[in-house]
């Protein structure tokens, strides 16, 4: 994983940037937005720490794969 910790390829922003993860955080109890996007966002590609924020999966059409679809 990249040393700076999860990041948006669309936005290029960290979970603690965007909003929508900083409360779902808060909501679920976790420590840290990286924390709840490690677990819970389904774009997160653990090899690398990309994910497409909801705005930015959005745009790029909604990818999905019978296998899941991570960012590369």
């Amino acid at each position: 994983m990249n040393s700076q910790g999860p990041r948006c390829t669309g936005c290029q922003k960290s979970p603690r940037e965007i909003p929508e993860y900083v409360e779902m955080a808060r909501l679920e109890g976790y420590s840290t937005p990286e924390e709840f996007v490690r677990d819970q966002e389904g774009t997160f590609n653990a090899v690398n720490g990309h994910f497409l924020c909801t705005d930015c999966y959005i745009a790029v059409g909604m990818p999905s794969s019978p296998q899941g679809w991570v960012a590369p």
